[in-house]
């Protein structure tokens, strides 16, 4: 690692439309996995990565470290996560 450039962060909000809310419920009454709401879970993480790697890469970095993801709701239905990490420039050992 040659440069810390400081914390980056992404963030993604995503909700379930009507339908998928049903469907969501229909499988919440047979129990188990739902899979809709996983689903959406990996999509919101997903989108915030990539959001975190676009505010890295435009501060110079090209690589991000200790990344962290922490997911919310707010309302009912929405999902957040954001993902936080350093962004930092690396380089090959015997290249510094």
């Amino acid at each position: 690692m040659v440069k810390v450039l400081g914390i980056v962060t992404g963030m993604s909000i995503r909700t379930r439309g009507a339908l998928g809310r049903l469907l969501a419920g229909l499988e919440a009454l047979v129990g188990g996995r739902s899979e809709s709401y996983i689903a959406e879970l990996k999509k919101a993480r997903d989108e915030a990565l990539q959001d975190l790697v676009r505010e890295a890469e435009a501060r110079g970095a090209n690589a991000v470290v200790g990344i962290d993801f922490e997911t919310s709701e707010v309302l009912e239905g929405f999902i957040v996560v954001t993902a936080t990490g350093t962004a930092v420039v690396v380089e090959p050992e015997g290249k510094q």
